[in-house]
């Protein structure tokens, strides 16, 4: 059982939005209007595509980002859209050296599944949100400067942090601990068992497996 246009156009006339389906092509195409800033377009236009008779689901944003290809800035600008695809779930980014089309994009597999309207409204409104709230107002930063912001947060970061160690050693760690054991009780409190695979002590987990990125 696969996922049809149809299907989708029910979840879509949720939001109370023009789209176009185009059966021929297995796809639907919206546009997204809001006000106009500086740095962002008016319209984003979204591309809901079915490959594979309906059992490969693609959500993405083309032509999000133009003059990269020839721009001075072009490698800070390509590595700050793979930092933005580490700090968050689900969204990639694409780019097609031929023409410098840069596109958004989140794309699985459905296979034997069908899509769900409540994953379908977490893809399209995580998409548009990301895109347009947060990743282009720092990409178009990355274009004028050739730094990426969020690098320099994360420099902030890191000065707080070694001052907290110098003013109040120990601090930090504990906090560390705390986040961590947080982490892992989850919503609930969860009750200790001889026949959990999972490790309760926070010293034992691996920080390196932890993911706390958004949408």
């Amino acid at each position: 059982m696969a996922t049809t246009l149809d299907q989708i156009s029910t979840y879509l006339d949720q939001y109370s939005l023009n789209y176009q389906s185009q059966p021929e092509k297995a796809r639907i195409l919206i546009k997204v209007s809001e006000e106009a800033s500086e740095e962002v377009s008016e319209e984003l236009l979204i591309v809901i595509q079915l490959d594979e008779e309906g059992r490969f689901f693609k959500l993405f944003a083309p032509e999000v980002l133009s003059g990269v290809q020839e721009h001075p800035h072009k490698s800070a600008i390509l590595q700050t859209m793979l930092s933005i695809s580490w700090e968050t779930k689900m969204l990639q980014w694409e780019y097609d050296p031929s023409d410098g089309e840069i596109r958004a994009i989140i794309e699985f597999p459905l296979e034997d599944s069908i899509l769900t309207a409540q994953q379908f409204h977490r893809c399209f409104s995580g998409l548009i949100e990301i895109v347009r709230e947060w990743a282009l107002p720092r990409l178009h930063e990355v274009m004028k400067t050739g730094i990426d912001p969020g690098d320099q947060d994360l420099m902030l970061g890191t000065q707080i942090s070694l001052l907290l160690q110098e003013e109040s050693p120990g601090l930090v760690t504990r906090l560390e601990r705390a986040m961590v054991a947080r982490k892992l009780r989850g919503p609930f409190s969860k009750n200790p068992s001889s026949t959990d695979p999972f490790p309760t002590d926070p010293s034992s987990t691996d920080s390196s497996m932890d993911d706390d990125r958004g949408v």
